[in-house]
C-alpha cells in the first residue's frame, strides 16, 4: 500500500510525461441505440499510445463546455482533463444520453442500455483511433468502468482503472458486487485512505483486488494528502475527489497505464 507518491518528476525522467500547449478537444455525437445519442467531448494526439475514456461519478456527463473550451464539471475526472493531456494519451469524456437514462442510479449502469451506449462509443473511438482503451471511473462512474468491461464481450477494452470506488453493497452496482471475475484485463484501484463517502470506505475498497482473480494485473493503490476539503464527502470537493491532490493522482494512474505491473 502507498500512502503518498509524487510520480510526475519520474515521468519526467522516463520521456513519459510530454509538455505540450494544451488545446482544445471537439464534442461528437455518437449514435448508440435506436433514436439515442451520447455526446463525448474528445482530445487526440498523434503522438498516444492509449485511450482513456473518463466515466464521471454522480449522474453522469462532464458538464457544459466552458469559455476556454473545455468541460466545466467539477468531477474529479473532468475537471483534471487539460493535466491528462499531457500524457501521450487520447483523451475521451463520457456524457450524458439523449433519452436522460438516470446514470445517478447504479442498476442503470450495470443495465442493458447503458452497456449498448458504451459498446457503441468504444466502437467509434476503434474507428478513429485503434490504440487500446483504457476506461477510467470515479465514484459512481466506477460502476460503468467495471461492466464495460465486464460485458466486453468484444475486447474493446484493454485497461481499467477505479478511483473512489462504490464498494457499499445496499448500492445496487457497486463494484464489489459485480462478477469482477470476468474482467481480463490489467484492472488498477486507486482510494484514498481518508475517503469518509458512506458508500465507498477506505477499509471496503481493499478487498476489490481480491476478486479480481483472472485480471492479468491487479493493483490497489491508497494515497493520502491533499488540502481544502470542503462540503459534502460524498462529493467532489472533498477527499472523495482527491482536492488538492488531483495532479499528483493522475500522475499516478498515467505511469500505471504506460506501464502496468503488480
Amino acid at each position: 500500500m502507498i500512502r503518498t507518491l509524487t510520480v510526475l518528476f519520474a515521468l519526467a525522467c522516463c520521456g513519459l510525461l510530454r509538455a505540450q500547449e494544451v488545446g482544445i478537444g471537439e464534442v461528437q455525437q455518437v449514435a448508440t441505440r435506436e433514436g439515442v445519442s451520447v455526446p463525448i467531448y474528445t482530445y487526440w494526439r498523434n503522438d498516444a499510445l492509449a485511450t482513456v475514456v473518463l466515466f464521471s461519478g454522480g449522474a453522469g456527463g462532464y458538464g457544459k463546455i466552458g469559455a476556454d473550451g473545455w468541460p466545466g464539471s467539477g468531477n474529479f475526472l473532468i475537471r483534471t482533463g487539460k493535466h491528462w493531456t499531457g500524457f501521450p494519451f487520447n483523451v475521451v469524456m463520457i456524457g450524458r444520453p439523449s433519452d436522460g437514462i438516470d446514470l445517478a442510479l447504479g442498476s442503470v449502469r450495470t443495465g442493458e442500455k447503458h452497456n449498448a451506449d458504451n459498446v457503441a462509443i468504444f466502437r467509434e473511438i476503434k474507428r478513429k483511433s485503434p490504440l487500446p482503451i483504457w476506461v477510467i471511473g470515479t465514484s459512481m462512474g466506477t460502476i460503468s468502468a467495471a461492466a464495460a468491461a465486464i460485458e466486453d464481450s468484444e475486447k474493446l477494452v484493454s485497461g481499467v482503472v477505479l478511483t473512489s470506488s462504490i464498494v457499499a453493497y445496499k448500492v445496487p452496482g457497486a463494484v464489489p458486487k459485480q462478477d469482477l471475475e470476468r474482467i481480463r484485463v490489467p484492472t488498477l484501484v486507486v482510494h484514498n485512505e481518508n475517503d469518509a463517502c458512506w458508500a465507498c470506505r477506505p477499509h471496503e475498497a481493499k478487498n476489490i483486488a481480491d476478486d479480481l482473480k483472472n485480471a492479468p494485473l491487479r493493483k490497489t493503490v491508497f494515497v493520502s494528502g491533499g488540502s481544502g476539503a470542503s462540503g459534502d464527502p460524498c462529493e467532489a470537493m472533498h477527499h472523495h475527489g482527491f482536492i488538492g491532490m488531483e495532479n499528483e493522482v493522475v500522475d499516478l494512474i498515467a505511469a500505471w497505464i504506460i506501464k502496468p505491473k503488480e
